[in-house]
């Protein structure tokens, strides 16, 4: 009998961490169904990039008042996280507060835990204040429907839960608050439940401690469904994202080769083997459903925080146009998912669905109204490229649908008549250049 609460708390942790372990594959697989593409390059940079921009949190502080709450939360929630190692072993084990052991230390560092734990609450209260009460208006961006609306303050009140049942945790707990040390808010709170016996109160305490673990563990397994995921996609996204010039775009291979053949006279465009040239040509060019984007968008799309950052920067959606940046990728992440349960309900096989991530998802209004400025992409705190699946469907629209605007098919219509974008004749086409 004595061992039947180490027992539970096993089988709950296996449980937990095995719904975790399976999800997880799930995200991979559907992150590898995008294109392959190689960012093995300039690893210094991209470890810089990570440790700054995931761990460091330098673009999240350009906006003083979120930035400083998101560092608190984010510091806080790690820190005292470190604390459920204690607690897996408490529980396995059968031990109480295992790691008090060591001595003073251990008091300096769960009283470190519970001002965090104090801060973390105040800064999720001012985060729920400012999404509900204050109404910030890229919170409720006509794509922010239900569930994303919902889902922001269901990770905020698990995030008080948690805090809450820690300090009550130690509030409750007899031993700890005997010893006095480390209890530095918890013993403000023990007050709460004075009167009580001493078997009431270790009846609270060992509740509020399963009801810990287990809210982390539901946590953690709720952030595949949530926005929340960009807790752990942040690294990897940041480390992966784009190291060239914001303002410089991606050529295909295949293309360049037959401009400059057709701009170079000396070429012979048939000196090349017919399967060489042939085997650089794309089976399609530009992207119509998620499976022709790259694995590096596919995983932007996973690690989007629905912030609205994006969006609130966009010029295009600040003078009324269709094209959220944000929505861009929610789309994308919503269709991914859409593709991966075809291929779960179809033991690994995609079947045809009549679905697709152009006009099923985002509608062409949206990409032709992009600027292709990449405020979006300056904005983003964790280093996600929407202009990058913008420009990949564009591409697909123009060079297998000829679907472009009837502006872009004059102008490219000009280009390939009179050598420029306007309709001057052939002799006089530089002539824009002493106006």
């Amino acid at each position: 009998m004595h061992y039947i609460p180490n027992i539970l708390f096993a089988i709950v942790l296996i449980i937990g961490i095995g719904f975790f372990v399976k999800n997880v594959k799930k995200l991979a697989r559907n992150i590898k169904l995008g294109r392959d593409v190689d960012v093995s390059d300039n690893k210094s940079q991209r470890w810089k990039n990570m440790t700054m921009i995931a761990l460091g949190q330098s673009k999240m502080v350009r906006r003083p008042i979120a930035g400083f709450l998101h560092l608190v939360v984010y510091i806080g929630f790690i820190i005292i996280n470190i604390e459920v190692l204690e607690i897996i072993i408490d529980g396995l084990f059968g031990t109480h507060r295992v790691f008090a052991s060591i001595g003073s230390l251990y008091g300096v560092l769960i009283g470190a835990f519970e001002i965090l734990a104090v801060l973390v609450f105040v800064s999720v209260t001012l985060f729920w204040i400012r999404r509900n009460i204050i109404k910030l208006k890229r919170f409720w961006k006509s794509e922010m429907t239900s569930w994303p609306k919902n889902d922001a303050n269901y990770i905020l009140y698990f995030e008080m839960v948690l805090m809450t049942l820690f300090l009550v945790m130690n509030a409750t707990d007899i031993h700890f608050q005997d010893i006095n040390s480390g209890n530095v808010i918890s013993q403000f709170i023990a007050p709460w439940f004075s009167g009580l016996s001493d078997t009431t109160l270790h009846f609270i305490e060992r509740g509020a401690w399963w009801v810990h673990i287990i809210g982390i563990l539901v946590f953690l397994n709720y952030l595949y469904y949530s926005k929340h995921l960009h807790i752990l996609l942040a690294f990897p996204n940041t480390y992966y994202g784009k190291l060239q010039p914001k303002g410089q775009m991606d050529n295909l291979e295949a293309v360049t080769k037959e401009v400059k053949m057709m701009m170079d006279p000396n070429v012979d465009p048939f000196a090349a083997p017919a399967e060489e040239a042939e085997g650089e040509v794309p089976s399609k060019f530009g992207a119509s459903d998620v499976q022709d984007l790259s694995w590096v968008q596919l995983l932007n799309a996973y690690t989007c925080t629905e912030c609205g950052r994006c969006t609130s920067e966009c010029p295009a959606n600040q003078t009324g146009k269709k094209l959220s940046p944000r929505k861009i990728m929610m789309d994308t992440r919503d269709r991914l998912e859409e593709v991966g349960k075809n291929i779960d309900a179809n033991k690994g096989e995609f079947v045809e669905d009549g679905n697709q991530l152009l006009d099923n998802y985002i509608i062409r209004e949206e990409l032709w109204a992009c600027t292709s400025c990449n405020a979006c992409v300056e904005a983003c705190p964790v280093s996600i490229d929407p202009l990058s699946i913008i420009l990949e469907m564009r591409r697909y629209l123009v060079m297998e649908q000829s679907a472009a605007p009837v502006e872009l098919n004059n102008m490219m219509t000009n280009i390939e008549n009179n050598g420029a974008p306007w309709p001057y004749n052939q002799m006089d086409r530089l002539n824009w250049k002493n106006e």
